[in-house]
Order: C-alpha cells, then sequence, then structure tokens
C-alpha cells in the first residue's frame, strides 16, 4: 500500500486486512504484523491507526457489528411480517454461507479474547445486548399477547440456539450443513409457536 494512497482507501485496506487475518488465521496471529503483511504495507503505518492488537479486536469487533446490523436492519425492512422478520435476523445470524461462516469465526475469535480482558468484555456485552434487544423486540412483534417473561424466556432459547448452530456451523459445515441449520431453526420457532406459515402460538 502506498503512503501516498488516500486515507479513505488506507483505512479500507486496513478494515479489511485486520478481518481477513483474525477470520482466516485465527485469534492467535492476529498482530500488527500479519495484518501489515495482510494489508501490503509497513507496520508503521498499522500501528498509526491500531497501536496493539487490542485495537485490531476492537476493530474487527466494530466491523462485525456494523456490518450485522446494516443486514438486519434490511431483513426487516422488507419482511412481509413480524415472524417473517424474526426467522429471516437469526437465519441470517447463522453460518449459512461463507460470509456468515467468516463472521462466526470472529466473533467467536473475539469472545475468546474478550474473557481474559475486560474492556474487550465490555465491548462485548454492549453489542451483544443490543443484539438481545433486537430479537427480543422481534419476539414480541411476532407474539403480542405474550407476557414479557414469556418473551425474554424464549428469546434466550432462540438466540443459544442461533449462536450455538452458528459456531459449529463454522468450524463443522460438514457435520452442521446449512440445510440442518435451518431445519434447526424452523423447529425451534415452531415449538414456540411462532413459525411464520401458521396462525399458532405457542401458550404463554
Amino acid at each position: 500500500m502506498s503512503r501516498t494512497a488516500d486515507r479513505p482507501a488506507q483505512g479500507e485496506a486496513l478494515s479489511r486486512a485486520v478481518w481477513d487475518v483474525l477470520a482466516d488465521q485465527g485469534l492467535d496471529r492476529l498482530t500488527v504484523r500479519a495484518v501489515a503483511a495482510a494489508a501490503g504495507c509497513t507496520t508503521g503505518l498499522v500501528m498509526h491507526r491500531f497501536p496493539n492488537r487490542r485495537a485490531l479486536l476492537v476493530h474487527a469487533r466494530e466491523l462485525l457489528h456494523e456490518t450485522t446490523r446494516g443486514r438486519v436492519e434490511a431483513l426487516e425492512a422488507g419482511a412481509a411480517s413480524p415472524r417473517e422478520a424474526l426467522r429471516a435476523v437469526l437465519r441470517q445470524g447463522m453460518a449459512i454461507d461463507a460470509a456468515t461462516a467468516r463472521e462466526s469465526v470472529v466473533w467467536t475469535g473475539f469472545l475468546a479474547a474478550a474473557v481474559a480482558d475486560e474492556e474487550l468484555l465490555a465491548t462485548h456485552r454492549q453489542n451483544n445486548r443490543a443484539w438481545r434487544e433486537r430479537v427480543e423486540r422481534l419476539v414480541a412483534a411476532a407474539a403480542p399477547e405474550w407476557p414479557g417473561g414469556r418473551v425474554a424466556s424464549v428469546t434466550l432459547g432462540l438466540i443459544a440456539m442461533t449462536e450455538g448452530m452458528a459456531a459449529f456451523g463454522a468450524a463443522d459445515p460438514v457435520a452442521y450443513p446449512v440445510a440442518d441449520q435451518e431445519r434447526m431453526l424452523d423447529d425451534a420457532l415452531a415449538a414456540y409457536g411462532l413459525d411464520a406459515g401458521t396462525g399458532r402460538r405457542g401458550a404463554p
């Protein structure tokens, strides 16, 4: 990367390099040197923007949050009903294609690092709670007659299932193929009475 390159292009290349290293090489390989190699620039240029490994990780997590938020907002806006919106938003959070599988690897890598770092953990909690609030809002819209406790309980169950599928599907797509992940999602929604194909809802 040329030093004369415009700053937006430099920033985009560095962001892509941070993401690629963490997604393709893993948490242990995420270093300033590895990002510089992936971006085709000097370590000094990387350190000017990301002075340490924590900064690299925070940036990767912020990219994941922004990417996911943009996608789910579009899915919500395009859904024909609250139940369809709920399914679409939960589905995109699983490892259903190459892009979402990489996102799952980044999410898992960040969480592994955050366990021993309170600053990283605070970032994770903030973003994860925003995700929980979104899913809870969608569940409430899909079953408006449910009491708050029921909505909260179902939200936790759906998040646990889909995030588990995302992690397993990214790590072992042969054992957890996309079709099985989608079937598990549909089965879970049906068990809660939230499937989009019927008018049935689970009892509060």
